[in-house]
């Protein structure tokens, strides 16, 4: 399911963005055994890195939460669940606003196991232009938590294939050095990412948080020219602060030099 740009925020803003789901609705996709992703997510269950609890935590409730999920969804429910889906896993608790368990394979130039067991303002402490985001957090996770189903979307453009961008595992990709945009276009990726909410069954105030990572080469992602034009005014409405968090800034002039054409 490749990410539809018209959901790209114009003017873009770091805001929530949830949406309420359908109790019915999917949360989980099964992953294809030997793909790309299968084989990213192998590497990193195989070093025992995949999973994070804090101490005293019963990690069973949260697997035995994401199994049930997928039952209800029709789907095979077998361990490891990491490589069973597609999407990463956290468990966020509404009383604390912490995240007391990780299953993150392929986080987006995150280490899960810096967040383990913080709060969720600390958790998104780093991230640019967060003022509105964090004077509504408790409200924010008392809804997510609260028994209901949601999602969000987030994206960005990234010089990397890879889905694994953990910041100690990997390097940052640099950007392609050319001033030509249409080769620069033809090196850069929309990566994207799917979040969803469902809550853990008999235990009220938590909910499993899935995150899927969605990746497709820039130039097959902007589809047409609606595409194009909304993916050129949400880049050009970004400040300087989510530029640079998003690494952004010595990309952006030749990002929208290609998009310009493809607006008309």
């Amino acid at each position: 399911m490749p990410f539809d740009l018209s959901r790209a925020a114009v003017p873009f803003r770091m805001q929530p963005g949830l949406q309420r789901l359908d109790r019915g609705a999917r949360h989980l996709t099964p992953l294809a055994p030997g793909s790309v992703l299968w084989q990213e997510k192998k590497r990193v269950v195989d070093s025992g890195a995949s999973r994070l609890a804090v101490p005293g935590f019963d990690a069973r409730v949260p697997v035995q939460a994401i199994l049930a999920q997928a039952r209800s969804e029709g789907l095979a429910a077998q361990e490891p669940i990491e490589l069973a889906f597609e999407e990463d896993f956290a468990l966020l608790d509404g009383a604390s606003t912490t995240l007391p368990w990780l299953c993150v394979s392929v986080p987006s130039h995150w280490a899960p196991e810096d967040k383990l067991g913080l709060a969720f303002d600390s958790v998104h402490a780093p991230v640019a232009d967060n003022q509105a985001l964090l004077a509504a957090h408790r409200q924010l996770v008392q809804l997510v938590t609260g028994g209901g189903h949601f999602e969000r979307f987030v994206w960005t453009v990234t010089p990397s294939g890879r889905y694994d961008q953990h910041p100690r595992r990997h390097g940052r990709e640099p950007w392609p050095v050319t001033a030509d945009p249409e080769a620069f276009a033809r090196q850069c990726w929309l990566r994207s990412e799917r979040q969803t909410f469902f809550p853990v069954p008999g235990v009220p105030g938590q909910a499993i948080f899935t995150i899927r990572v969605m990746l497709e080469p820039l130039h097959d992602a902007v589809r047409s020219a609606d595409d194009a034009r909304r993916l050129h005014a949400s880049l050009a409405s970004m400040s300087d602060a989510v530029l640079q968090y998003k690494s952004l800034a010595p990309a952006r002039d030749r990002l929208l030099a290609w998009l310009a054409p493809r607006s008309a």
